[in-house]
């Protein structure tokens, strides 16, 4: 039997190396006053933007453009609205990595509004936002968060008290999510990995979501079954090889898509709380307790008998896929499982990814992150110490 489910909307993408041509003109179909939100240095440095300034002088585009280096934050989006709110922009842009689509993605939302995005984040302020924006196109240069496909712009603000919480309206989804993987070939081999396996753990959180549907599992396993056989060549032997950069962004344009359906589990409830304590990036904090807290979770479902067996069985499905095997009828959960645990794990130590250690998390700080997780959208509960060993073995 089919269950009931919704489905949110997705922007009108296009996906496919050397796409990033036609962005001129889907620019023509808006207007000639453009803002580019881009990232620190990167852009740049591959010539990108040269090309890109080339052209729309060229065309007779008036355009401006900011800068954004890390994670966006109230001031910071603020600061640019203020700055941008009075050049009658027609359309904006947002090239870069999860944190300046996010950023362009809160621009666009904020520009009509005379106030602070403080304002209308979810958990910190008290207002709705009504969806009214300056159109939006997302054009991602890494593969992990998947924001180029999903309504939610993530705001951060570090500090004792700090926050990591979503701007989000249906209407937020980019008008276009233009992905090419060609952008992405330059990506350091350090962002390849902890965007891929941020990717991943959206893709599996979703997959075993107990707000899952049909459509959400066929797309996630889809992206799943794309990354595994490229998380560690592409970080490696392959990372200029276009097929393995093209396999990491459908699966990262896919977590996208689905996240925004079925939502996430514990791994993205301890991301928000880790990462308005410290100063982590968000791929970091994924990836590295990707392998403890689905060993957690499989722990857990298989001591609640019966109710975690459909959960078990969904892992179970992912392990036989990563081991060549997803095309078995009869599935042994508990081997599958542990196949799965093992791979996780074996793809943090080879992707070497940083423990919360390296970023001053210490045992003391735990207590702290623990009261500030939720659980969000995971299979199982878990309990205050069952969250602590996870973040402990990470440290």
């Amino acid at each position: 039997m089919i269950s009931n489910f919704r489905f949110a909307n997705v922007p009108n993408i296009i996906f496919g190396a050397g796409k990033f041509s036609e962005l001129y003109d889907i620019i023509a179909n808006f207007g000639k006053n453009v803002l580019y939100v881009i990232g620190g240095s990167s852009l740049k440095a591959s010539g990108k933007w040269d090309e890109i300034t080339s052209e729309m002088l060229r065309r007779t585009i008036n355009f401006y453009s900011i800068s954004i280096d890390g994670e966006p934050t109230p001031t910071l989006v603020d600061e640019a609205v203020k700055k941008f709110r009075q050049k009658n922009l027609d359309l904006i842009i947002g090239i870069g990595g999860g944190s300046v689509i996010d950023a362009g993605k809160a621009i666009s939302a904020m520009v009509p509004k005379n106030d602070s995005i403080k304002n209308y984040l979810e958990g910190v302020g008290d207002k709705i936002h009504d969806g009214k924006k300056i159109p939006y196109i997302a054009i991602p240069t890494t593969s992990g968060t998947g924001s180029e496909a999903t309504k939610n712009a993530v705001i951060t603000e570090v500090g004792p008290e700090g926050f990591k919480k979503s701007l989000r309206h249906d209407n937020l989804i980019p008008n276009y999510a233009l992905v090419d993987p060609k952008l992405v070939v330059s990506c350091p081999p350090s962002i390849t990995a902890a965007c891929g396996m941020d990717a991943f753990t959206q893709l599996l959180e979703v997959y075993v979501s107990p707000h899952s549907s049909p459509v959400t599992d066929a797309l996630a396993y889809s992206g799943i079954n794309q990354m595994k056989e490229n998380m560690i060549s592409v970080y490696s032997q392959k990372f200029s090889d276009i097929n393995a950069r093209s396999a990491m962004a459908y699966g990262s344009l896919i977590s996208g898509i689905v996240l925004a359906n079925a939502g996430l589990g514990i791994i993205h409830g301890l991301a928000s709380s880790i990462g308005g304590l410290f100063n982590i990036p968000h791929g970091t904090i994924c990836g590295t307790l990707l392998a403890e807290s689905t060993k957690m979770n499989v722990k857990r479902l298989k001591q609640i008998g019966h109710d975690g067996e459909y959960a078990l069985m969904k892992y179970a499905i992912i392990g036989a896929l990563i081991a060549g095997e997803g095309n078995k009828v009869n599935i042994d959960a508990s081997y599958y499982c542990s196949v799965l645990i093992e791979t996780l794990e074996r793809w943090t130590k080879q992707l070497n990814l940083d423990s919360l250690g390296k970023y001053g998390i210490t045992p003391k700080d735990v207590e702290k992150i623990v009261k500030k997780t939720g659980l969000k959208n995971n299979p199982v509960n878990l309990n205050p110490e069952d969250i602590k060993e996870i973040v402990v073995n990470r440290i």
